[in-house]
């Protein structure tokens, strides 16, 4: 019989692992792509072999029973049941119902290749007993990555792409920032402090200037006693919330700097009576041309296709688009999003005959048959957010 472990009603057992066990076969190397990213860069994957996937799969089914009785409420990547409209949603409620004048916004800095193996395993043995779920994370870790035939040895990191390799990321920053965080907004913030971490970005809240900047210092002494270490460029405090038009107005600096989390410019703004604020939404801008640049170089190669195929394809593109851009106050970008698709379908159809150019009236009446109409999708985030957490 494997070791039984309890976690509430719930009792496990570790009897699946079997033959990919603690003694059975090792580990294969994770397959090492690429993906091209929205600045440019390449982000690099390791792909793991099929049998390390459902194994992985398993385990992580198991701990994932046991870690959510011990992860924080802020906490919303990559978890069961929550999402990045989850997080959105607490973010914006947090600045229009806290007394936040400050915003940190925080991104560390190749934080999936830079986790320390070492620490993680303590992590894990934390919470975790059972030796073999020990042992068989330490064999994915060191399994290694192959790239153009050669095997390299992974020291230090977990492979983006493994089936594993989130909850391994939340395990470890669970105990590097949320424990600590949590522990610091008790006993050290003289006022109002808000938290919501997706992954390795976060972005927190303070009433008072000086309790961010004691933070900031702080945070980045703990970060670098694990391995880790805050984006320089991508980490900023700026001052966000409902008096800072006004504050900077009268200093003489402009509108309010705006942060990006999640796909979304965060904006100060004002009800549509100017009397209260709000925190406005909008896609950040570079996603939306990178997303049509993608667009347009897949018409490229769907030139030859017929038009109804093409339409079904765009039909699940720009759909697909909207069921994550549309919140309220994105309206404009949703429109924006449909007519440059279908400018770039029209150059793409004009293109592939050189005698026959398609009249805009006959276009417009194709684009309404297969493109969805922009509408908003989502709730208010204080509605969906009150549902979800009615204490």
């Amino acid at each position: 019989m494997g070791r039984e472990w309890r976690s509430g009603c719930r009792t496990f057992t570790t009897e699946f692992i079997g033959a990919r066990g603690p003694k059975g076969t090792p580990a294969q190397p994770s397959r090492r792509a690429y993906i091209l990213k929205s600045d440019g860069r390449q982000r690099p994957l390791g792909i793991a072999a099929l049998e390390d996937k459902v194994v992985q799969q398993a385990v992580v089914t198991v701990l994932n029973e046991i870690y959510e009785e011990d992860f924080l409420g802020f906490s919303y990547g990559f978890r069961p049941g929550r999402s990045q409209h989850d997080g959105l949603d607490a973010l914006a409620v947090g600045l229009r119902r806290k007394k936040v004048n400050w915003v940190l916004d925080l991104d560390v800095r190749g934080f999936f290749d830079n986790v320390s193996h070492e620490w993680l395993a303590k992590f894990v043995e934390h919470r975790i007993a059972d030796r073999r779920i020990i042992r068989l994370i330490q064999k994915w870790l060191k399994a290694g990555v192959s790239e153009e035939g050669e095997w390299k040895e992974t020291k230090v990191g977990t492979p983006q792409g493994a089936v594993a390799s989130p909850l391994l990321a939340n395990v470890y920053l669970h105990y590097v920032f949320d424990l600590w965080v949590n522990q610091w907004r008790r006993k050290w913030a003289h006022g109002d402090m808000i938290v919501v971490r997706y992954a390795d970005a976060a972005v927190l809240g303070f009433e008072h200037r000086k309790d961010a900047e004691a933070f900031l210092e702080q945070l980045r002494e703990r970060m670098r006693k694990f391995g880790l270490e805050l984006h320089p460029e991508k980490t900023r405090l700026i001052e966000f919330g409902r008096f800072a038009e006004d504050n900077r107005k009268r200093r003489g600096e402009g509108k309010p700097e705006t942060f990006d989390f999640l796909g979304f410019t965060h904006i100060c703004g004002k009800t549509w009576k100017g009397k209260w604020f709000t925190v406005r939404r909008q896609t950040v801008k570079k996603r939306l041309r990178s997303k049509l640049q993608a667009v347009r170089r897949e018409l490229r190669k769907r030139w030859h296709e017929r038009i109804a195929e093409t339409g079904e394809w765009l039909r699940s593109v720009v759909q697909g688009y909207f069921n994550y851009h549309a919140v309220p106050g994105n309206f404009e970008a949703l429109r924006t999003f449909r007519r440059e698709i279908a400018r770039a379908w029209l150059e793409a159809l004009r293109r592939r005959s050189q005698r026959h150019r398609l009249p805009w009236e006959r276009f417009r009446s194709i684009t309404d048959r297969y493109l969805p109409q922009p509408r908003i999708l989502h709730p208010e985030p204080g509605v969906r957010f009150d549902a979800k957490h009615p204490r």
